[in-house]
């Protein structure tokens, strides 16, 4: 199956009725060069088609939406770690030095909880100061609880692309439940974001690693980001930098999106029905209802 097609039956579902509009309703979307894998620069009304319970509206405008890209990296920094502190910290700095040096860049820890270790900033002085701050902590990492909080923080700026980057291990999230992740979700489907998970397999007891790696799995399908599953640390200080380099090549300041403005088919108003989103050869990678 094409991607294109693949990712349509994701908005489908991700759409649906009980969205109140009028005759006109506005989508923001992300439309991909299958090739290159990175934004188109132009797309014209013909150029996408969106359907209402699978009918075509009438592409009234395009309009094109520019983000900022932003970056989250998140640490576990718990018992899941071992006494591998020296690899944590050279596998972090590894990162910040392969990012582009004039992406915003925020450092969180999530042992014993989610908690910001350096403020979102371009100062790589002051994001590698904070590496030499890590600390290993007795408890085990909020993985999703900490992921949730960063998608939020991504979310509340309207104008960024959020790349989150978690360097997880599988010892945490003891108390994990389905509504927790029901949120995480709700927080990340058709959002301007891609989640990268680089899933460490603890060195204390995994008995919730299932749940680790379940979500990791997920997330990074959904925003289309990179999982890596790794068993030793000395894989952990060279994935972390190989990872910041593969986004440093997508990550160059900022990211087209298109605000897309449509007519409803059949003179329809009230609420939403299903939706879909194609834009032919080209591949739509994430799609927001505004």
């Amino acid at each position: 199956m094409p991607l294109r097609r693949i990712f349509s039956v994701v908005f489908v579902l991700a759409l649906c009725a009980g969205v109140h509009a009028q005759q006109q309703f506005t989508v923001v979307a992300t439309i991909l060069d299958p090739e290159k894998g990175t934004p188109v620069e132009t797309l014209a009304p013909g150029d996408v088609h969106v359907m209402e319970d699978g009918v075509d509206g009438k592409i009234v405008k395009v309009e094109p939406v520019n983000h900022t890209v932003k970056v989250q990296v998140l640490i576990d920094n718990g018992v899941g770690i071992g006494q591998n502190l020296a690899e944590l910290r050279n596998g972090v700095r590894g990162l910040l030095e392969a990012l582009p040096r004039d992406v915003e860049t925020t450092l969180v820890t999530t042992s014993p909880q989610g908690r910001i270790l350096v403020r979102p900033t371009k100062d790589r002085e002051a994001l590698l100061k904070g590496v030499s701050l890590l600390t290993l902590d007795s408890a085990t990492g909020r993985f999703t609880e900490s992921l949730t909080e960063a998608a939020e923080r991504g979310n509340k700026d309207k104008d960024a692309f959020t790349i989150i980057i978690a360097a997880a291990t599988t010892s945490g999230d003891r108390d994990i439940r389905e509504v927790h992740t029901k949120r995480l979700l709700e927080q990340i489907q058709g959002k301007p974001m891609v989640i990268h998970v680089v899933l460490y397999s603890g060195e204390k007891s995994a008995t919730f690693g299932d749940t680790v790696f379940e979500v990791a799995q997920r997330v990074t399908k959904i925003t289309g980001g990179r999982y890596e599953a790794i068993n030793n640390m000395t894989r952990y200080e060279t994935l972390l930098p190989e990872l910041a380099a593969d986004v440093a090549k997508q990550a160059t300041g900022s990211v087209r999106q298109f605000r897309i403005t449509v007519q409803r088919p059949g003179g329809k108003s009230g609420n939403l029905g299903k939706l879909g989103i194609n834009a032919g050869a080209r591949v739509v990678s994430s799609v927001k209802l505004e």
